[in-house]
């Protein structure tokens, strides 16, 4: 606080005094001055106090506003990085779907066809049971003909064997061996052979002993008559001629 400012006298009073003086109150004045410059320090210091703890905080909200800012531009680096990966596995991964995708396509149209060959082929094996179900049906009535024939044509047979000195014999399955003797006056146990094959409708005579020039004619015959009796005669009759021709 300033002291109070007193009230100075008038110049006429202060001309009127035998020795005029002026009191100009120096110490008063000096202590208001003291007191003044002690108020703009205190307050030059607080402003300076004040303005250093700014610019500390200042610094130190800078300096963590630049860290912060490095750190983002860090995050966004890795972000940038991850991204650059995440977008090089989508396309792989999208490649590889388009792979898939083919494959996938590739192999509808690889069962496609398979199914359409099962069909066909299915179609084939159907058509394959028919004809083997024709052909067995065709094979039980030529067994069931050839039973006939066997059962009525077995007593003719023994007779024609006791007749003709012929036997009848199955060597195979479907496969005959007939044997004559007594076709030969000089040698009545020498052998004549025929082997015939009746294993399809078609018969054949794969070896005869000895060889019978004609039997190309007579299996033909054979063939077209299907008397197999009549070609036991004629056999015979071509084996005996065989041995007349050597006498």
């Amino acid at each position: 606080m300033y002291s109070r400012v007193h009230q100075l006298p008038s110049l006429a009073t202060i001309l009127a005094s035998p020795q005029p003086t002026i009191d100009l109150r120096l110490e008063a004045f000096e202590r208001s001055s003291q007191l003044f410059l002690k108020a703009v320090t205190a307050y030059t210091t607080r402003a300076k106090e004040e303005i250093t703890r700014r610019r500390d905080a200042d610094a130190s909200r800078i300096q963590k506003d630049a860290e912060r800012s490095k750190n983002l531009e860090l995050e966004i680096a890795n972000c940038k990085e991850k991204e650059v990966l995440l977008l090089k596995v989508l396309e792989r991964e999208q490649m590889e779907r388009k792979d898939a995708e083919s494959s996938v396509e590739a192999l509808k149209r690889q069962l496609a066809s398979v199914k359409e060959k099962c069909n066909k082929v299915d179609i084939e094996i159907e058509q394959v049971k028919g004809a083997i179900a024709v052909l067995r049906k065709e094979r039980k009535q030529e067994a069931k003909l050839l039973d006939s024939q066997s059962s009525h044509q077995k007593p003719e047979l023994r007779g024609l064997e006791s007749k003709l000195h012929c036997t009848v014999e199955g060597v195979q399955k479907d496969v005959l061996l007939v044997r004559f003797t007594h076709l030969d006056p000089v040698d009545i146990d020498r052998d004549f052979s025929i082997v015939i094959d009746v294993s399809t409708p078609v018969y054949k005579v794969p070896t005869s002993s000895p060889i019978i020039p004609t039997l190309p004619i007579l299996l033909n015959e054979l063939n077209d008559s299907r008397e197999f009796f009549r070609f036991i005669k004629k056999v015979r009759q071509a084996f005996v001629e065989l041995v007349r021709s050597k006498t």
